[in-house]
């Protein structure tokens, strides 16, 4: 998803420093936001994430204020993507998440709070290394599978080609995430259908199912019930516990367009307290920790101490 927001998930492989990279300027298309998207005219193929509002409100520099509200909250689904900034294991430490990942199987430069975990993942075919499989078996029990598989920006596999290195990660995760596709899981016949089709023809394991969301209906409580109702729709589908680890209000139908700092807090609260309720969604990670204080962004903290009107209502979210 978000391709070029956050270099790793360009680059995956299995070196330390590609998994917390800095996030890029730039954005690539991603995600869907409600059962079996169309695809939209985008830049490259991506679902068209949800209805786009009536009201179309520019995106201005999200508002940014020192941490920290009277309480931060923590719950065991609560997590977020990060990558390296300056300030990152304080603002991770200040979040609230209760884990997180970097899409590698290390997190060299970020330290993991005493009330937090760290879970890997094996990014594409090229992570899957003797080294690599041996970090993840290290922070098991849990494994997240290949990014966006789906993606030419991203990792970039045939179904084929996953199910052909996918008896590797079963031996090194004993509870393996499927691969994150970066829309279209509900859909029969899409990539992640086939490989669980596949997968299950074959014997495979596959103990829950990751996926990536993002809306571009800036509206809450639509926007809520759009994510609700493609979880739902997975869900149904291949009737497994469900991990959203990428999410957020980005729209890419039409480049990339953010919604104003009050809009991405209101969801993050609204949203955090809808995937609380959800029993088969057993944890989430928000996109992403970091954010550019000269750009809008979905990001929590611009620095170690200084979080963005998102990072306060994630601090709260329960």
């Amino acid at each position: 998803m978000v391709a070029a927001l956050v270099a790793p998930r360009l680059t995956g492989g299995s070196s330390s420093t590609a998994a917390v990279a800095s996030p890029s300027a730039s954005h690539a298309p991603v995600l869907s936001a409600s059962p079996s998207p169309a695809p939209s005219p985008s830049v490259s193929p991506s679902p068209s994430p949800s209805p786009t509002p009536k009201a179309k409100p520019s995106p201005s520099p999200s508002k940014h204020t020192a941490a920290a509200p009277a309480h931060i909250a923590s719950g065991a689904k609560k997590g977020v993507g990060v990558w390296s900034f300056g300030g990152v294991s304080q603002a991770l430490a200040a979040s609230g998440a209760s884990w997180y990942y970097t899409w590698s199987t290390q997190h060299s430069g970020v330290t993991t709070p005493s009330s937090g975990s760290f879970v890997p993942m094996i990014w594409g075919a090229s992570s899957v290394t003797d080294a690599s499989l041996a970090q993840a078996r290290s922070y098991g029990p849990y494994l997240l599978g290949f990014n966006e598989p789906d993606m030419a920006q991203q990792s970039n596999m045939t179904v084929e080609q996953a199910l052909g290195l996918w008896p590797k990660l079963m031996a090194a995760g004993k509870i393996l995430g499927s691969p994150a596709v970066a829309y279209g899981g509900d859909t029969a016949g899409g990539w992640l259908d086939r490989f669980m089709s596949g997968a299950r023809a074959k014997g495979y394991r596959v103990d829950f199912i990751t996926l990536h969301w993002y809306g571009g209906d800036f509206r809450t409580p639509q926007a809520v019930e759009q994510l609700k109702s493609y979880l739902a729709a997975v869900h149904d589908r291949y009737h497994k516990p469900i991990w959203l680890t990428e999410y957020a209000l980005i729209d890419f139908s039409q480049g990339t367009r953010f919604p104003s700092a009050q809009q991405q807090a209101d969801f993050v609260t609204a949203s955090t307290k809808a995937l609380d309720g959800l029993p088969y969604v057993r944890r989430y990670a928000w996109f992403g920790l970091g954010a550019d204080p000269s750009k809008p962004s979905s990001g929590l903290f611009t620095d170690g101490t200084t979080t963005t009107a998102a990072g306060q209502a994630f601090q709260s979210a329960r």
